[in-house]
């Protein structure tokens, strides 16, 4: 028995060894069709490969220096369980888990597309929106390739379509100048908005609670110049957020403050005036009007100390809400392309040789296939 079975086993590795045996035996007799597949997407690689536009990245990580308020054992546990709790704050906190929408806002993608700056063709300082408008960024012969071959249908669809209207306010957008109005954007800063939320990405580490800004472009000074914006931006609008109530108190504080200020000034004008009066002449009519106005003059005085208090804690607060970022890593300028040749060559060849080989086993194994499945079906 135990024979039979040893016996068992030598055929199928011995029939494993054959089937190895005419896969690599077909692929011998086909090699010419693996040849030229590979010569072909060779080709097809070397020309992406030398038409292909650099590209450069920058990444720069930030930590968020937030105001916890969870010092409880349940956020403890949720620590050691991988979350942080902190990602979640409640209240007039904002959320980190929020900053990525931040990123892919209109004002944001509008701010940053409408921002000067260095370009190789450029003599002077250009947004990447002029840039882009202007014909300088010009697409690579491999791009206009598939535009006109695989993308050709998309190209007849928006030519019957026509362009589109741009959008415009009531009015011209006349109005109360405190009347909120919706952001209107361009056909031409749509486009360039999607070019935007490619070029610009950030991922939120909920374990860390750290950011990472990586942002993409043509150019390197160009690149490093938009991280830089992006970063500032992000900080100025996650400022913006987080101290928005406190900095709208302030503001009320402050013109409570201003109001009573010049009361109590001119109170203090007239007990001074007054006093000059009751000097010579003490008369009771005199005496009760500076009565008077010291009283007016003591209360307006004792609110404007007390305004004076709640000002200084209005500022406090707002350093207080205003957070801190800690850079990690800093915005520096890239030295090598992000994208590599070799490899987009690389992979075309592999492609070709994949494809050829599969041609090649597709007619040496396919028609057993077919015959197979007839018989199946005459079962």
């Amino acid at each position: 028995m135990e024979n039979q079975n040893s016996n068992n086993v030598a055929i199928s590795e011995q029939e494993e060894g054959l089937d190895i045996m005419v896969l690599v035996r077909s692929l011998w007799v086909g090699r010419k069709t693996v040849i030229i597949c590979t010569s072909i997407f060779f080709v097809l690689g070397l020309v992406a490969a030398l038409t292909m536009k650099r590209t450069y990245m920058v990444n720069t990580v930030m930590v968020p220096q937030l105001n916890s308020k969870s010092n409880s054992p349940l956020s403890s546990l949720a620590t050691l369980a991988g979350f942080d709790m902190g990602m979640v704050t409640g209240g007039s906190e904002l959320s980190p888990l929020v900053y990525p929408h931040i990123v892919s806002s209109v004002p944001y993608r509008l701010e940053l597309m409408h921002t000067p700056l260095h370009f190789e063709k450029c003599d002077t300082m250009i947004s990447l929106y002029n840039y882009v408008r202007d014909g300088y960024a010009k697409p690579s012969v491999f791009d206009v390739v598939l535009k006109y071959t695989i993308g050709l249908p998309g190209v007849i669809i928006n030519s019957f379509r026509g362009k589109q209207p741009e959008v415009v306010l009531p009015g011209g957008g006349s109005g109360a100048s405190n009347t909120p109005k919706p952001v209107v954007v361009s056909v031409d800063e749509q486009k360039m908005m999607e070019v935007i939320s490619k070029m610009v990405t950030l991922n939120v580490d909920k374990k860390e609670g750290y950011l990472t800004l990586t942002v993409m472009g043509s150019e390197p000074i160009q690149t490093a110049e938009l991280a830089m914006k992006a970063q500032q931006l992000l900080q100025d609008e996650i400022t913006r957020f987080r101290v928005e109530k406190s900095a709208s108190e302030l503001e009320y504080i402050q013109a409570r403050y201003d109001e009573i200020k010049r009361e109590a000034d001119s109170y203090q004008v007239m007990m001074a005036t007054a006093t000059d009066r009751t000097q010579n002449v003490a008369t009771t009519r005199a005496l009760v009007e500076k009565e008077r106005i010291q009283t007016k003059y003591s209360i307006s005085k004792a609110v404007f100390t007390e305004m004076a208090k709640q000002l200084e804690q209005a500022k406090m607060q707002v350093k207080k809400d205003t957070p801190v970022f800690a850079v990690v890593q800093p915005v520096s300028v890239p030295m090598k392309p992000a994208n590599s040749r070799a490899m987009k060559l690389f992979i075309w060849t592999f492609l070709g040789i994949m494809l050829g080989c599969g041609i090649v086993l597709g007619k040496e194994y396919w028609p057993k296939v077919k015959e197979k499945f007839q018989k199946q079906d005459e079962e």
